[in-house]
């Protein structure tokens, strides 16, 4: 039987609210099986780009990296977050180690190539992107590794990349190795059907479910890029995956009754 690995993403809501944030990890530090962390942090990021006076683009829900964002979010993803958080962590007594992509070439990616848009230094990743050999050995040592929105190409260049797809691939990539279960944690309940009613939980989407919902518009466009790679991530032998609420993590896992799961 296979060790049970907990791949865990968490996104900026949580990481602009210091309490909710030191909530989280006490819950996160308690979970005794294996485990990785994912973060992304894109509202510090773009509170820091204007207060530099960097202009901001977004085409599509996505942001446009040129050489002046891409020193802002690897700044503030792969410093003062991730480094923030592995303090955090250490104090309640996980041994995290904080990582991008970069380092030890734990993640390569290429270039986002797009018939219309150059999206600068936008990395897309897939599974054979991960080091999943090295990645088991730091777990392997009881390290808990914690993952910035940074990869890279191994030709000196630093991308940014989308960190609700790391968590996906990191989970596809260690799926042969590990009972993975990936966890998106984000400010709802899990999928609502009523975005103003909390108790309107989707308990269970399929990929036909999740067509559906997105062609009849139902789906806020925040929530499509989380259930879009949860989906490819079902598609790619990972054995669970929930979306859950912040505070209901430790929940999730004593009772595993949170959230929405995403099924074949």
């Amino acid at each position: 039987m296979k060790n049970k690995l907990y791949i865990i993403k968490i996104g900026g809501a949580l990481i602009d609210d210091e309490e909710l944030l030191n909530e989280f990890l006490e819950q996160f530090s308690d979970i005794k099986e294996r485990k990785i962390l994912v973060h992304g942090g894109g509202k510090l990021a773009t509170t820091l780009a204007d207060k530099l006076g960097v202009e901001q683009k977004i085409v599509n829900g996505r942001r446009i990296t040129d050489k002046d964002t891409l020193d802002i979010v690897a700044m503030v993803y792969a410093g003062g977050i991730n480094k923030n958080i592995v303090a955090k962590l250490q104090q309640k007594k996980c041994k995290a180690i904080g990582f991008s992509g970069a380092d030890a070439n734990l993640i390569k990616a290429k270039k986002r190539e797009h018939a219309e848009i150059d999206f600068g230094f936008v990395g897309d990743i897939e599974k054979k992107s991960v080091n999943k050999k090295l990645i088991s050995k730091l777990i392997k040592l009881h390290l808990v590794p914690v993952f910035s929105a940074i990869t890279h190409d191994k030709k000196g260049n630093l991308f940014n990349t989308n960190a609700d797809t790391i968590a996906s691939v990191i989970a596809q990539a260690l799926s042969s190795k590990y009972d993975v279960e990936l966890l998106y944690c984000f400010d709802k309940e899990g999928v609502l059907e009523d975005v103003g009613n909390p108790e309107s939980v989707i308990k269970n989407i399929s990929e036909e479910e999740f067509s559906v919902l997105k062609n009849e518009g139902k789906l806020h466009k925040g929530i499509l890029p989380k259930l879009e790679n949860a989906l490819g991530a079902v598609k790619n032998n990972v054995n669970k995956v929930f979306l859950i609420k912040e505070t209901e993590l430790k929940n999730h896992i004593e009772n595993h009754h949170a959230g929405t799961e995403i099924c074949l």
